[in-house]
């Protein structure tokens, strides 16, 4: 009986399960950041809340709860980017020296070729790496941000004041879009996954991968928790 397992020639379906693997990752990613005006997304809808954030900001004394909040989230891009590249130095790795794996498919009479291998690998790869440069840039806004945090006068009826706590809502919410950008890559990088297995897991994994994104997006528990009181 033939395994599901297939490290094989890439042939017509590889092609289009990877163009409609690509595709989903571009169609989600735009939908979440442009939602239809009825339905905003939990994206669109943190969007606000970080600007309230910098409003409420203003008068908040002192402001070392905020500085931590920041602080933290920068924590969270390092550690992700971090993560990120010790997978794609793993990847890199396997993509270099695939005879263990093809070894192993042989000892087990499956099917195997480097070739088919390491292009599978790479398509992983690709995501990781667009996840890290989302994730460091990231991190570098955020650090922006805090520095304009910082330039807000103490004084919440300086002319300056709320021209400032704009500008640092905005910078923290660009922050934001690249982590979630960054998010997103890793998410599909994991269905990516699904190609080791065969072009048909990859869409199967595709499927699965963006409903679930579009549901924590638009129909989780979390969402309506963060909608507006009526």
């Amino acid at each position: 009986m033939q395994s599901m397992i297939s490290i094989g020639p890439l042939g017509t379906i590889d092609a289009i399960a990877v163009a409609l693997h690509l595709f989903a990752w571009a169609a989600t990613g735009w939908l979440i950041e442009h939602p239809p005006a009825n339905r905003p997304s939990v994206t669109m809808l943190m969007k606000e809340y970080r600007r309230e954030w910098m409003r409420q900001f203003l008068t908040r004394q002192p402001r070392i709860f905020d500085a931590s909040i920041i602080d933290s989230l920068r924590q969270g891009t390092a550690f992700f980017a971090s993560a990120s590249l010790i997978a794609i130095g793993g990847g890199i790795a396997l993509i270099g020296n695939p005879t263990t794996v093809v070894g192993l498919a042989k000892g087990l009479t499956l099917p195997a070729d480097a070739t088919g291998l390491q292009v599978r690998v790479l398509l992983v790869v690709v995501f990781l790496a667009n996840a890290v440069l989302k994730f460091i840039w990231s991190n570098r806004l955020f650090g922006y941000c805090a520095v304009m945090m910082a330039a807000v006068p103490n004084d919440p009826a300086d002319p300056l004041a709320l021209h400032r706590a704009t500008q640092a809502g905005e910078l923290n919410i660009t922050a934001a879009k690249s982590f979630n950008r960054g998010l997103h890559s890793i998410y599909f990088a994991l269905g990516s996954l699904g190609w080791l297995l065969g072009p048909y897991v990859l869409i199967a994994t595709t499927v699965l991968t963006s409903a679930m994104l579009i549901r924590r997006e638009f129909a989780s528990q979390s969402r309506k928790i963060m909608l507006p009181d009526a």
